[in-house]
């Protein structure tokens, strides 16, 4: 595929379908250029990704991140993203930043989260480098060492943390708008896409969360409804989610 159309692979979690579907629609809603997108759910990948849960892992897309290269025949760019952001802005802008110098791009994150726990109780892990791999533009003819096997087999702190790589000085920094923390990231007053990485607003405990307007806004026009108040929205939204359960 020729780097002119935009690969995206997004994070997929069976618990909040709705965080994938929302982020697809607010990328290809924006874009000016062609743009796919392919959410890793592991009830696909099969064949590719056979390792067990980790304990430490808050997301089924965890470690199946990191076969985004493979996925992509090691040709050409493409970029992973975590399901729980909502893009602002044209992503033709961020794959406009690709730098052939490099094997792999990312916001380089000093994140330290005060809670010991994430999103649906989740373990929260402290670890450096940590965020930087929720959003990576893959440069995949230089991240051959990210085989099935590979990942099937590394420790979470050797994918996390690019011990894939020959030396730091192969990843390239993207600006922290592309990025954004919500109730973490300062002095970026118009972020282009917002990463809620607390738990974001489709949960009661985090629905007051920094920018959760604009997650409600994208969700709406991808299910093109109008509701009249937040409350109602997740209502619906809490609703649907325990069907899936």
């Amino acid at each position: 595929m020729h780097d002119s159309v935009v690969r995206v692979f997004t994070g997929y979690d069976r618990r909040i379908h709705v965080a994938s579907s929302t982020l697809a629609h607010s990328i290809t809603e924006h874009s000016s250029l062609p743009v796919t997108v392919l959410p890793l759910n592991l009830r696909n990948l099969g064949t590719f990704f056979w390792r067990d849960t980790d304990p430490n892992q808050s997301t089924e897309f965890s470690f199946s991140r990191f076969l985004t290269p493979f996925l992509s025949g090691f040709t050409g760019w493409s970029i992973f993203m975590d399901n729980d952001i909502v893009f602002l802005d044209d992503i033709a802008k961020l794959w406009a930043l690709r730098d052939d110098r490099y094997a792999v791009m990312c916001v380089k994150h000093d994140h330290n989260p005060t809670s010991d726990t994430k999103f649906l109780g989740e373990k929260q892990t402290r670890y450096e480098k940590k965020n930087w791999s929720s959003v990576m533009m893959f440069n995949n003819a230089k991240c051959t060492a990210l085989t099935p096997e590979y990942v099937n087999s590394a420790s979470g702190l050797q994918l996390h943390q690019f011990k894939w790589l020959e030396s730091d000085d192969l990843i390239g920094e993207i600006p922290a708008s592309w990025n954004y923390l919500a109730g973490y990231t300062k002095g970026i007053d118009s972020p282009q896409a917002i990463h809620y990485t607390d738990g974001g607003p489709w949960y009661p405990e985090t629905e007051t969360t920094e920018y959760a307007a604009e997650w409600f806004k994208a969700y709406k026009s991808a299910n093109l409804c109008e509701v009249a108040d937040l409350k109602t929205l997740l209502d619906m939204t809490n609703r649907s989610m325990s069907k899936a359960d």
